[in-house]
């Protein structure tokens, strides 16, 4: 789908626009790309190795720790709290999931 949805928070994927609670956000490429795949795969553990392979086209492990610099950006912008995410969860050992 070229638009995705959770609550607030709305992707135009074709037009590579994000907008939560009516404002637009000023999302990096990655962020964008990484965003719209956590939204694809709701409530489903991603794995920091899924998301380097899916999100950042990386065949072989690459530095996970990518992975954690722009989830943490990611949950500055979209997150009413980001120091208690509610939306990009952490699963403890095994990576990311997106709650909504």
């Amino acid at each position: 789908s070229s638009r995705l949805q959770a609550g607030d928070l709305v992707l135009e994927v074709e037009a590579r626009r994000a907008i939560r609670a009516g404002s637009e956000l000023r999302l990096k490429r990655r962020e964008f790309d990484l965003l719209v795949y956590l939204l694809r795969h709701p409530a489903q553990v991603l794995s920091r190795e899924r998301l380097l392979r899916n999100v950042w086209g990386y065949e072989s492990a690459g530095d996970t720790r990518t992975v954690d610099v722009h989830v943490r950006w990611l949950r500055r912008k979209i997150e009413q709290d980001p120091a208690n995410p509610t939306r990009i969860e952490t699963v403890r050992g095994l990576g990311y999931m997106f709650s909504g």
